[in-house]
């Protein structure tokens, strides 16, 4: 399974107050686990079907292709140079969109990170005893400039290279979701995996979806309270943060917000990030890129991005106090945070 998350495993706390049985509309809802979280999907569907297989399917499909866990997973037998894998639709799509956020953020995104994350801790419970010189290490194993499909084929300059997409992989995974249940004609949905969420129509009594954005914690064990809360049609919101997922070294907290460039932890003043966009797999990388380049560089990527794109941040200013900003791209004239 897909245990862990690089970028940020962020509770976002969704907000349904719906009805059982709305204009003759029947609401299905399934909960459970995977990828080492959680999944919710609600739909409406006059046909009352039961989708639950289908969707365990799906859930399958992607463990059996991105999985860091599971030995004989694509991705796994790519990272140990298995020359007979082949690959599928879902491990190129995950690669092309970490590549795509690579090169927009200058490899402060970086899908060859995998060797750092492991060994800070962030994807198993010990990690290793970082100095500068593991780290420097380290470093000559992570640029995705390395590596590149080809005939099929990843090849990658360096063997001992290897690919994580677990900055990707949730917001794929509710994204294949939501182009099932499109696929069988429910355009009303909200799905949730893991805080990666996609909203799609509204609920049977006109009412759009409402998702609450938490506010930071002192740390990880704190009380869960809503922080915004933002009504969807149509969106994808994905919230990465740093205030609920770090390792403890020496009384120090470190980030689970990698910095490929430097092989340490990110540190700025960026408590949370908040992406709404159009597409969850693409949302899910912006907010690991905010995370680790700081907040001016992050409101520089959204501004000028040509992707209609809302970002809300949440930081520290310079006197410590925590302060509230949004920003939207240059194609965005209507604000999705109306209390700001």
């Amino acid at each position: 399974m897909l245990k862990n998350k690089m970028k940020k495993i962020i509770y976002i706390i969704v907000l349904c107050c719906l009805l059982t049985n709305c204009n003759h509309v029947e609401k299905q809802h399934f909960l459970g686990s995977t990828q080492g979280s959680y999944y919710s999907i609600i739909y409406f569907d006059e046909q009352n079907r039961d989708f639950s297989s289908e969707f365990d399917s799906i859930f399958k499909e992607i463990e059996n292709t991105l999985s860091l866990w599971d030995e004989n997973s694509i991705i796994r037998r790519v990272n140990r140079n298995d020359t007979t894998v082949v690959l599928n639709k879902i491990f190129i799509d995950n690669f092309n969109y970490a590549m795509k956020a690579a090169e927009l953020s200058d490899g402060y995104f970086d899908p060859t990170v995998g060797p750092l994350v492991q060994a800070w801790g962030f994807h198993f419970k010990e990690g290793m005893e970082m100095t500068p010189e593991i780290v420097d290490s380290l470093k000559q194993l992570v640029d995705y400039r390395k590596v590149k499909i080809e005939n099929g084929k990843v090849i990658k300059e360096n063997p001992n290279m290897t690919l994580d997409f677990n900055a990707v992989a949730q917001g794929y995974t509710t994204d294949m979701i939501g182009d099932f249940l499109l696929s069988k004609n429910v355009n009303n949905f909200l799905v949730d995996v893991g805080g990666e969420i996609l909203a799609r129509g509204r609920k049977p009594n006109g009412e759009l979806w409402k998702v609450g954005i938490e506010k930071p914690a002192e740390n990880k064990g704190s009380e869960r309270i809503v922080q915004e809360i933002v009504e969807l049609e149509n969106r994808s919101i994905v919230t990465s943060g740093n205030y609920r997922k770090y390792v403890e070294r020496g009384g120090k907290r470190y980030s689970h917000s990698l910095n490929p460039k430097t092989g340490y932890p990110a540190e700025n003043k960026l408590l949370s990030a908040t992406i709404i966009c159009d597409n969850t797999a693409w949302a899910d990388c912006l907010a690991s890129i905010c995370m680790v380049v700081g907040l001016e560089k992050a409101r520089e990527i959204i501004e000028l991005s040509d992707d209609a794109i809302d970002a809300y941040f949440i930081y520290v200013d310079e006197n410590n106090e925590v302060k509230e900003l949004e920003v939207r791209s240059d194609c965005r004239d209507v604000s999705m945070f109306p209390k700001i």
